[in-house]
């Protein structure tokens, strides 16, 4: 991720050089906590009038995009839906750009023009933010069809929500993907809730599952321990690579905030919330993991943290300063047919 300090700086147990689990437990550890302060603080801007329109945080989810980030290679596709902040942020997208685009500033990666759920980057090969639900599915397909046309040994990483599973477009993805055995990881983000209807409502049978008919295997993952995810996504993405085909990962997560900033949440309960922040938080769990192996310090924990709140404050005063778009931005990056 942008803006890092280097591990061994970040270390804090004296005479003690970090080994290698250390130093990538410390980069989960800092990455998912960067997204969670990230998202703190783009609530608190919402709340403030500075960010409008739509706005679905992320906190919670972390342990998902950090462990699939981590078995990624370099030129890998990743393309998402409307909560994509933290998949932006893993990627090693600026935090400035990410914060401006949600302020609607100039600074931002699309200028100011696209906000929350349409931000991409070519150079680091995030193919957005997509608002419609499912549409970013068959745009996932498109660009693994183009790494296996370029034979170019890419994968692509393709993010959904439990809800989107039940659209047709991601039915015949998976039909498509299968047919033409397209290098693609998708990942179902099952957070337990489409919008505000609960996953036994709305889906019949095991959403791992759904590829079955076409041939796609799957597997269902605790999306709430990087360790875990990081482990099924190196198997998964091994696999894509190799040319046999598509492949499912369902992760089992949980957002503790509503389905956006506009959701009073009242479907579920505040011991629901609870319990999972309490008993199954991915940041609170990696953090007692670190210690228990005696892999950071506390004065090493309090190092990350107030690197991430520098990092964090300063997007934050970066998006506020940079200027709007100027109105002629109307006529920019416009195509006509």
């Amino acid at each position: 991720m942008a803006q890092k300090q280097t591990a061994q700086k970040q270390n804090a147990i004296p005479n003690q050089t970090p080994s290698v689990r250390a130093i990538e437990l410390q980069r989960f550890f800092r990455d998912m906590l960067l997204i969670r302060k990230f998202e703190e603080k783009a609530a608190q801007l919402y709340g403030m009038g500075l960010i409008a329109g739509f706005c679905h945080l992320y906190i919670g989810q972390e342990a998902v995009v950090v462990g699939m980030t981590a078995a990624q290679r370099e030129g890998d596709s990743v393309v998402t839906s409307y909560r994509d902040h933290g998949h932006m942020l893993a990627c090693g997208m600026e935090s400035r750009g990410v914060m401006a685009e949600l302020t609607g500033r100039s600074g931002g990666y699309s200028k100011g023009k696209g906000g929350s759920m349409h931000m991409f980057s070519r150079e680091k090969s995030f193919f957005g933010g997509h608002g419609i639900v499912g549409a970013q599915v068959p745009v996932g397909a498109g660009l693994a069809f183009a790494h296996k046309y370029k034979n170019d040994g890419r994968v692509s990483i393709v993010y959904c929500g439990d809800g989107a599973t039940n659209q047709g477009q991601v039915a015949e993805t998976f039909n498509m993907a299968a047919l033409w055995k397209l290098p693609v990881v998708f990942v179902i983000e099952n957070n337990m809730y489409a919008m505000g209807t609960s996953v036994p409502r709305h889906a019949a049978g095991e959403l791992y599952q759904r590829g079955e008919a076409y041939g796609i295997p799957g597997k269902k993952v605790d999306g709430m321990d990087v360790l875990k995810v990081r482990d099924a996504a190196e198997d998964a993405i091994d696999y894509a690579r190799s040319g046999k085909g598509p492949i499912i990962l369902e992760m089992e997560t949980y957002r503790y905030r509503g389905h956006s900033m506009s959701d009073p949440g009242k479907y579920r309960t505040k011991e629901e919330v609870e319990e999972w922040r309490s008993q199954r938080d991915p940041i609170d769990a990696l953090r007692e993991t670190m210690t228990d192996e005696n892999l950071l310090s506390e004065d090493g924990f309090k190092l990350i943290e107030r690197e991430v709140k520098d990092i964090v404050n300063d997007s934050a005063a970066f998006a506020q300063s940079s200027p709007e778009p100027d109105p002629s931005e109307l006529w920019t990056d416009v195509l006509v047919g």
